[in-house]
């Protein structure tokens, strides 16, 4: 047996050691990475049967039960891990490999047939570090990049979120409000059909009278059916974002409501800020990041790329000449790899990325355009609603003033049935659409905050705290 090496278990203890260094630094990247996964978020507890539900546990329920946030959370997971998997690649790669054979040879010489068996091993320990891996490290910051647009489109899911909930939840109060009104307005009609029929019947009355307020009954009826399928098929639309069952809902209260402008109260200021924080264009933003990464990457097909390569290997009985023999190696040396020539294909990948950026950056300015428009549409939403809201409180107060009017001159005899009809139907729409104002102002001013990326939870207990208790 040959030992080209004396001290052998010197040389065990120094390369166990370096394999044990590279496996440390590469521990302590990776978890540098682990560190960003997101924890998820503690369980809501289901409503208790029975119980009023307000916007703000309508609001944490969708957070942890809504399948397209859930489904986002989990993507935006898979998605992290491409950034520690990038690093691995700039990170040093530790192999060992061995080998275990029974030879047997037979071999005519001039000596005779000789038949030999014998046995032979090789072991060997690989480390290699990359130096200059130009594709490599663009391919780090593409990961970067591409782990950023995640985040964004989490944040992004998670202001839909605000907004859906927000919207189902004043769907459904709305639903509510519409079928108790008609639901009053049924009950009116019906008082004043009988009304008519005892004054027809005492002689005072014409048949007109009867006729009109059966009409408006039947429509009522009508109504009522419409607006009790809205109101569970709203119901419906938030029970699926809770995944629970929906009971009784917080009502909004008039009094509660607090009608003031967005602060600040510029158009542009807002538009500023949507461009700066919103989701959707950081989201865009870091695409259009990871498509310039692309552009290195493919640069990189021409240049050079350098290693450090270390290897211990251990040999017996390689070869039939070296029978019982034993060889330990050790070599450690710079590896350069020169690209000459590819047949055009990097030059056409970076033509291929340059046209993605050109791509992305378009996307980028019609996205702003597009996010201004939206702004403004909220932001006068917000602005114009509480103009609204008071304009239909006082046409509601005067549609009172002319339904007690015309009751008190139909008993006088000056107005008919008709004119007291027209005029109830007239109040009970001025109301319908006082409540749907309402209810526009407050999702206009969530739909605001979610477009700056601001529609977190304390938005929605703002919101909340013009519900009554």
């Amino acid at each position: 047996m040959v030992r080209t090496l004396a001290a052998m278990p010197a040389t065990n203890r120094r390369c166990n050691q370096l394999a044990l260094a590279c496996a440390l630094a590469a521990s302590a990247f990776t978890g540098a990475a682990a560190a960003q996964t997101s924890q998820p978020a503690a369980a809501v507890a289901p409503a208790v049967p029975g119980e009023t539900m307000t916007l703000s546990q309508a609001y944490r329920a969708a957070l942890e039960q809504d399948a397209t946030i859930r489904a986002v959370r989990a993507s935006t997971d898979a998605k992290r891990e491409r950034l520690p998997q990038a690093r691995a690649q700039l990170l040093p790669n530790v192999s060992a490999s061995g080998s275990v054979n029974k030879n047997h040879l037979l071999a005519l010489g001039q000596n005779g047939l000789a038949d030999l068996t014998y046995s032979s091993s090789n072991r060997s320990l690989s480390i290699r570090q990359p130096i200059f891996r130009p594709y490599q490290f663009a391919d780090y910051r593409q990961a970067e990049a591409q782990v950023a647009d995640a985040n964004a489109s989490l944040d992004k899911e998670t202001q839909n979120v605000a907004v859906r909930v927000a919207t189902a939840y004043l769907d459904a109060l709305l639903a509510e409000d519409q079928l108790a009104l008609v639901a009053a307005q049924k009950t009116t009609y019906t008082t004043q059909l009988d009304a008519a029929r005892k004054r027809f019947k005492a002689g005072v009355g014409v048949r007109t009278d009867i006729d009109d307020a059966q009409a408006k009954l039947d429509q009522a009826v009508a109504q009522e059916l419409q607006a009790r399928q809205n109101l569970a098929y709203t119901r419906r639309e938030l029970q699926v974002l809770v995944n629970a069952p929906v009971g009784k809902l917080a009502p909004l209260d008039a009094a509660r409501l607090k009608l003031v402008d967005p602060n600040p109260n510029r158009l542009e200021d807002w538009v500023e800020r949507a461009e700066l924080t919103s989701p959707e264009v950081r989201s865009l933003e870091a695409q259009r990041d990871a498509a310039r990464a692309d552009i290195d990457k493919a640069k990189a097909g021409h240049l050079p790329t350098l290693d450090a390569v270390a290897q211990w290997s251990v040999a017996r009985s390689d070869t039939v000449t070296t029978i019982n023999a034993r060889y330990d190696t050790r070599t450690i040396g710079l590896q350069l790899n020169v690209p000459i020539f590819a047949g055009g294909y990097n030059t056409s990948q970076v033509r291929q990325s340059i046209a993605s950026v050109e791509a992305v950056e378009q996307q980028l300015e019609a996205l702003r355009r597009d996010l201004a428009l939206r702004v403004e549409k909220q932001f006068r939403g917000v602005t114009e609603g509480v103009a609204q809201i008071r304009a239909l409180e006082q046409a509601v107060r005067s549609a009172e003033t002319t339904l007690e009017s015309n009751r008190k001159s139909y008993e006088g005899g000056v107005r008919t049935l008709v004119d007291v009809l027209n005029a109830e139907q007239q109040r009970v729409s001025a109301m319908r659409d006082l409540a749907q104002a309402r209810y526009v102002y407050v999702l206009s001013r969530i739909q605001l905050q979610a477009l700056t990326g601001e529609a977190n939870e304390p938005v929605i207990e703002e919101a909340n705290s013009w519900l009554k208790p």
